[in-house]
């Protein structure tokens, strides 16, 4: 097994560009498979998610060739199958994402239950209930099974406003006969990319960027290019090292749009940044203080549907509050599982107080020790990583293959920033 070797305490500075949005590279991969046309897809992180994802694709009947660093070209001519491997789609959250494009393709699909993050509860209920009132018939076993003589648009509203259900719907939407009507859809970057892509491919899709998006099929999708966008969950995790090591940073090709939550929240917990053109300056040896409300009362950061604070960047302001001088109340709404990774924290140094599965109350600034830690999934992952390196002394981290799932070679990345950090077989 893989683990990460750190020595803490040492500040992150220089220029840094993220990798492509891995939550828009998985959907992509899958909407590829809506035509028989060969597409190109730009800037794909070249993480495990991804790979266990071309995998699939293989199976099913894609050809897939690498044309430079992070260019893939996809070509599905004819399905073999529309059946999804067990072994493979258990392996990750994303391979739900095949319900939609094979439904509209070929009429049918076989997928096991998904895997990915243990962080609580997942359900599948808005996909299911939305293929079928496109047309679906759904037989509950073993597997998700679902056929359909064909799809027709209608008016709906999902009972929540799930990003990879709206994904799914939009691609399944995108063959469908007529017009589709999503209400209460998410709008995160990465769905906005979906569509997008799906209009290059014929698809006519109003209201992008919305909760109500219209989807107006086309009887022959066709080929694409498509680049994905910088991957602002990553942003915001350079965002956190940054500031706890004390470094200066300067993040390229950004997307500040996608970053004024993001960016509000942290400067609540005291972590000041700078827009300039398509770069986000973190400027060094910040002083941070959590910034109260207005009568003084501890401040609440919560997490919600976009365009509010993504949940999957909790885990990471959290551990940043821990270098913060101040106290603060974080509410995990949407997982409950997503908060067990304080123990880690805790037994590092942190005045954390686990409220219960959804709440959690920092304390700081606390000095961190090192310690051996485990990786519990992609994003707690990536907040350990932090802590270990605003740590006193020398940290290791197992399980490292969660950080692997979401970050592209990360290790080098840090140590381009001067990090000691060195990848290690245990």
């Amino acid at each position: 097994m893989e683990a990460f070797r750190i020595e803490g305490g040492v500040p992150l500075s220089g220029r840094i560009r993220v990798s492509g949005n891995k939550n828009e590279a998985l959907p992509a991969l899958a909407c590829s498979l809506l035509t028989d046309q060969p597409v190109v897809l730009n800037n794909v992180p070249d993480i495990i998610d991804v790979r266990v994802m071309l995998d699939i694709m293989r199976h099913l009947g894609t050809t897939v060739t690498y044309e430079g660093p992070n260019r893939l070209h996809l070509h599905t001519p004819k399905l073999k199958t529309t059946k999804v491997p067990v072994a493979l789609g258990r392996r990750v959250r994303a391979s739900i994402l095949f319900l939609g494009p094979l439904l509209g393709r070929a009429g049918s699909v076989d997928l096991p239950p998904p895997g990915g993050d243990v962080i609580g509860r997942r359900r599948v209920d808005t996909h299911l209930d939305g293929l079928e009132q496109l047309g679906a018939r759904f037989q509950h076993g073993d597997t998700y099974r679902l056929n359909a003589s064909k799809l027709v648009g209608i008016d709906m509203f999902l009972d929540e406003a799930s990003v990879t259900a709206t994904e799914n719907l939009l691609m399944a939407a995108a063959t469908a006969e007529g017009t589709t009507t999503l209400r209460n859809a998410a709008s995160e970057p990465h769905v906005q990319g979906i569509a997008r892509m799906l209009v290059q491919m014929g698809a006519q899709i109003d209201g992008v960027g919305s909760n109500c998006m219209s989807v107006t099929g086309a009887k022959v999708l066709t080929g694409c290019e498509h680049t994905i966008g910088p991957d602002y969950l990553e942003i915001g995790s350079f965002v956190g090292l940054a500031a706890v090591t004390g470094g200066d940073l300067v993040i390229e090709d950004v997307v500040a749009e996608d970053l004024r939550m993001v960016r509000m929240v942290f400067d609540r917990i005291g972590v000041r940044t700078k827009m300039r053109g398509t770069e986000l300056h973190v400027p060094g040896r910040q002083k941070l203080e959590i910034r109260t409300d207005l009568s003084g009362h501890v401040p609440k950061i919560d997490d919600a549907p976009w365009p509010q604070f993504p949940t999957d960047l909790m885990s990471i302001a959290i551990t940043v509050a821990t270098q913060s001088r101040g106290t603060v109340l974080f509410f995990e709404k949407m997982f409950e599982g997503r908060m067990f990774f304080v123990d880690a924290l805790i037994g590092m140094g942190a005045q954390i107080i686990l409220c219960d599965p959804h709440r959690v109350v920092v304390v700081g600034p606390s000095q961190l020790y090192a310690s051996r830690l485990e990786s519990p999934d992609v994003r707690a992952g990536m907040s350990l990583l932090i802590a270990a390196l605003c740590a006193r002394g020398t940290s290791v981290i197992h399980n490292i293959r969660q950080i692997d799932r979401g970050y592209e070679r990360i290790e080098e990345k840090l140590r381009s920033l001067g990090a000691r950090i060195e990848r290690i077989q245990e």
